[in-house]
């Protein structure tokens, strides 16, 4: 969403770091490029010029013009200004009734009865709620059957509307059987149109007085910038919504709406779509989208993923195995999947510090999404035995599995290869001497100023995992004791060759 953005913030900044002396032209210079930068991610051009005008007082005091640092003074005062343009603070869910009802509202196609399941996901997964999902939009056909569809795969109770009923009276009647069932948020998935009409809002209207919502929640679509802002205006004026949910954030617009959309309306983004799945909806941290936009990462997003998303006592047992060498192909299989889970690896590689430097220093250098399912296809055509004990499989062995993943034999090869040199580095690693040490990113690919040290190298096909094209060779290092070993054997087979010459010339 923010790719553009933040890569022309960073350019302005890397100007402004390369000044040991900041003056007031330098400013002025860099603040003019930030305002472009803005209005070309399409952010409402009353919202820009009042965030520039914040950033430029900050930036003109002494203490920032004076300072040993000014360029990260600057960055800073950047920083913090876009986390009060996002809204300052996280906002909650209302949830303080019983039940607690809340109405989605919005146009439609922007993503209402997908953001209501989610919603109702997420409720019942971390905070152990008990929803009721309420499918009230009678004209968009099949609407009423999608959120029924959905509540079935998640597992989650719906009210049996029909398209024939009043969706006053749909909303009234599903809460008091709500109440009578025991559930405690009940979900309104509400009519949408495709423009704003009186119609529309009378009946949002109706229903808001007749349930008493205590969240009115405005689904607004990311991909339709400024008019996004424009509709929430209209809302707000009618309904007072008390929040905006963004969706579709893991596309590629420019971003505007989501910067513009707080200011403009006053009421805060409470939360933002991140992806197709029913799981990809997060709660909004403007903290985290400005470091996200200044590339900066998001590693308490990556945590709180990676938590939600692997089960605590699997990764004991996880554990357990590789300390005993105990590592299958099953076991493979089951980490890949887990990574999938987390999202693309280019998005988790943007929640890591620096990171988003190295991968645009890789260029055209394609993540392995692909090869992981290769991968995958391969492990899958194997059975049981062989994924245990990848040592039986021959040469036929291979060749069946080859014709069932549509690979080559080459390439089954090359997979138990490196599997094997992985869990002979897992045991290595896992026999008490720790992790070994990591070597330097090579010259070219340099590490921001902010990030300790250097990163690791890749290891040569990481065991199984796809490699990412032209990534820098060296792999893991072995430890100290391991290549002692492997030096004294090199020596002495050396040793032993030259003495076996001699023998030759001898006779």
């Amino acid at each position: 969403m923010f790719d553009n953005l933040t890569d022309r913030l960073e350019d302005v900044f890397r100007k402004i770091r390369g000044h040991a002396r900041l003056t007031e032209e330098n400013v002025q210079t860099a603040l003019r490029e930030v305002r472009l930068a803005l209005l070309e991610a399409d952010v409402n051009f009353k919202v820009v010029k009042d965030f520039i005008e914040r950033v430029r007082e900050r930036a003109m005091g002494q203490d920032v013009l004076k300072s040993l640092t000014p360029g990260q003074q600057v960055v800073k005062i950047v920083h913090d200004e876009l986390v009060e343009l996002l809204g300052g603070q996280a906002q909650e869910i209302d949830l303080s009734a019983s039940p607690a009802v809340i109405m989605f509202v919005g146009l439609q196609g922007s993503g209402k009865t997908t953001s209501c399941a989610k919603l109702a996901l997420k409720l019942r997964r971390e905070l152990k709620r008990k929803p009721y999902l309420v499918p009230a939009d009678v004209y968009r056909p099949a609407a009423i059957d999608q959120l029924h569809k959905l509540a079935s795969q998640l597992d989650i109770e719906a009210y049996p509307s029909t398209p024939d009923q009043n969706p006053v009276d749909i909303c009234v009647a599903a809460l008091e059987e709500a109440r009578r069932t025991g559930h405690d948020v009940v979900l309104l998935d509400t009519a949408g149109r495709l423009h704003i009409d009186e119609t529309l809002m009378d009946e949002l209207a109706a229903i808001k007085e007749k349930t008493a919502p205590g969240e009115i929640l405005f689904v607004a679509d990311a991909m339709t910038g400024q008019d996004a802002v424009t509709v929430a205006s209209a809302f707000n004026d009618r309904l007072d919504i008390t929040g905006v949910v963004l969706t579709k954030m893991d596309g590629d617009a420019r971003g505007g709406a989501a910067l513009s959309v707080r200011q403009v309306t006053g009421k805060a983004i409470k939360l933002v779509g991140t992806g197709e799945k029913v799981s990809d909806l997060e709660i909004f941290h403007p903290d985290r989208a400005a470091s996200r936009i200044l590339g900066m990462g998001d590693i308490l997003t990556l945590i709180e993923k990676a938590q939600t998303d692997v089960d605590a006592e699997e990764a004991a047992a996880m554990e357990k195995k590789l300390r005993k060498a105990q590592f299958t192909l099953d076991d493979f299989r089951t980490q890949m999947r887990r990574i999938k889970k987390l999202g693309s690896i280019e998005g988790l590689l943007k929640m890591i510090p620096g990171m988003s430097q190295i991968r645009k220093q890789l260029g055209e250098v394609q993540m392995p999404e692909k090869e992981m399912a290769r991968v995958e296809a391969i492990i899958n055509s194997m059975t049981k035995a062989e994924r245990a004990t990848p040592k039986i499989i021959n040469v036929s062995r291979k060749e069946r599995i080859a014709r069932g993943s549509g690979t080559t034999v080459v390439e089954v090869g090359q997979l138990l290869k490196n599997f094997s040199q992985m869990q002979k580095m897992m045991q290595r690693m896992m026999g008490g001497k720790g992790m070994p040490s990591m070597p330097k990113v090579p010259p070219g690919m340099k590490l921001p100023g902010g990030m300790p040290g250097g990163m690791p190298q890749m290891p040569p096909g990481m065991g199984g995992m796809p490699g990412m094209g032209d990534m820098p060779p060296g792999g893991m290092p072995a430890d100290p004791e391991a290549v002692k070993a492997a030096r004294a054997a090199a020596k002495a087979a050396a040793k032993k060759k030259k003495e076996q010459r001699k023998k030759r010339k001898k006779r």
